[in-house]
């Protein structure tokens, strides 16, 4: 289907100072630990700021993690004014065939709602004990682990209870997520291909693994500012909106970081201003109605809490109460800023000449005899070429090519999305940085020509667990 483009306008005519926009640009560039990837900021219903870093682009899908949890959320409320489930219904029965192995009461008392704003009774993720319980089927894994505490009294970030919410709505529905939402929300919305990762048995994740544009996060901020209604068709009941956009259950002190302690909705965080989807690394949805507008950005960070004090600090005062008079040459300023945006690629001069052939003479092995953060990366190989170098990571028996050129990143689509740059530090070090394009994450490799080793570490830590090879949307096909 072809995506219709969101009503745009410059800033200064939504009352946005951008200058406020440039000096939020100017912090994340500042920011040592934060490389953004995207940034979409609505105002008044229009597009009044939105930027890549190359190689970074705005058509391609980007891992969002728990943002993920967001359109589960937004399923399941369709999902009840359709009258397929209800909010006070047990978890138990949508699922008869567990009804014996269920026996604990904690857990034949907990009710949709309360998988729904992370309310299940239980004190921590119980991620890990579902998994051991039942590697199959995660619903009844985490229905097998007692709750601590009754439901509906305690905060617990709990990846199963999402799943479990996402699990009722493929059963009553008899789709997936992306089938479900797809005439429901996904067209409607005009958002284009999404894909999303499942569990063995086949069903979507819904706590995580969603790959979509950022884009596609910008326009569901704007339907829930809008109370459900998307160009005059109601998408969503008020009801559900407001109840998924304000504390469900307290969680002062539960997790760190000062946005983190507000509360929580059905699948939102509530912030310092208004309410937002997180996504591990930088992922956000934020919806402010106060200001009426919405930000969407993917990045790679472990600090979140910082990306976001630099919205609060720099975006939340360019928003103004009416429009600006005399804010052309920011506006001007602005898009060619936002035009220019780009990840600076790894710092590597070419191979010396002399030394090409040793560098592509036989493979380099694990440091230590074994590469810590991919214990399947087994060796790296090179080999020269025409347009620069060929770099081969061979994981459990698998090769993976990559081209590494002369300067800036080298963009290749298959067999992974994957944008790499580096060169050699001295005649005997060779430092690479590959970018895996439709995930927030970066690999660093280095090779050491003195001893024929490598390292390979993730710069953040890819929670899926997933090869080289399937760092990427998966295909349709899958």
């Amino acid at each position: 289907m072809s995506v219709r483009p969101l009503p745009s306008s410059a800033p200064a005519a939504q009352g946005v100072d951008a200058s406020g926009v440039l000096a939020f640009l100017d912090a994340l560039d500042a920011a040592p630990g934060i490389e953004p990837h995207s940034l979409m900021i609505m105002r008044h219903e229009h597009l009044v700021a939105s930027g890549w870093w190359a190689p970074y682009t705005p058509q391609r899908p980007h891992l969002l993690y728990s943002i993920s949890k967001s359109f589960t959320a937004t399923a399941a409320g369709i999902a009840a004014a359709e009258g397929l489930i209800r909010l006070d219904d047990p978890v138990i029965s949508y699922f008869p065939e567990l009804d014996a192995d269920i026996t604990d009461p904690r857990s034949r008392a907990m009710l949709v709602r309360h998988v729904a704003s992370m309310a299940s009774g239980h004190e921590t993720d119980t991620i890990f004990a579902a998994r051991d319980l039942d590697r199959e089927d995660l619903v009844r894994g985490f229905l097998l682990v007692p709750p601590a505490r009754d439901p509906g009294t305690v905060f617990a970030y709990n990846q199963p209870a999402t799943f479990t919410l996402a699990a009722i709505v493929q059963r009553v529905s008899g789709q997936s997520l992306t089938e479900y939402l797809r005439p429901r929300l996904l067209d409607p919305l005009g958002i284009g291909e999404v894909s999303w990762l499942r569990d063995r048995s086949g069903r979507e994740l819904g706590f995580s693994g969603l790959h979509a544009t950022t884009d596609a996060i910008a326009r569901l901020g704007r339907l829930y500012l809008r109370g459900g209604v998307w160009e005059g068709e109601r998408l969503l009941p008020e009801w559900w909106v407001a109840e998924a956009t304000r504390p469900q259950i307290p969680n002062a002190g539960v997790m760190p970081g000062d946005d983190w302690q507000r509360g929580y909705g059905f699948k939102f965080w509530m912030s310092r201003h208004g309410y937002r989807g997180d996504g591990a690394f930088g992922q956000f949805c934020l919806v402010l109605p106060e200001q009426d507008a919405v930000i969407a950005t993917t990045a790679d960070t472990w600090d979140m809490q910082t990306l976001l004090n630099l919205v609060w600090e720099h975006l939340l005062p360019a928003f103004r109460p009416a429009p600006l008079t005399g804010g052309e040459a920011a506006d001007v300023a602005l898009a060619e800023r936002l035009a220019g945006l780009a990840v600076p690629p790894a710092a590597g001069k070419p191979a010396p000449p002399e030394r090409a052939q040793a560098w592509s003479t036989g493979a380099f092995t694990p440091s230590g005899g074994v590469c810590g953060h991919l214990p399947g990366l087994t060796a790296v190989d090179l080999m020269p070429g025409a347009d620069g170098w060929t770099l081969t990571l061979t994981e459990d028996g698998h090769p993976l090519r990559l081209g590494l050129g002369q300067a800036g990143w080298t963009v290749s689509e298959e067999p992974v999305p994957t944008a790499v740059s580096g060169g050699w530090t001295d005649a005997d070090t060779l430092a690479v940085d590959i970018a895996f394009l439709e995930t927030p994450h970066h690999l660093d490799v280095t090779c050491s020509a003195k001893d024929r080793t490598f390292t390979a570490r993730w710069r953040t830590d890819p929670l899926h667990g997933l090869p080289l090879r399937a760092m990427r949307a998966p295909r349709a096909s899958a």
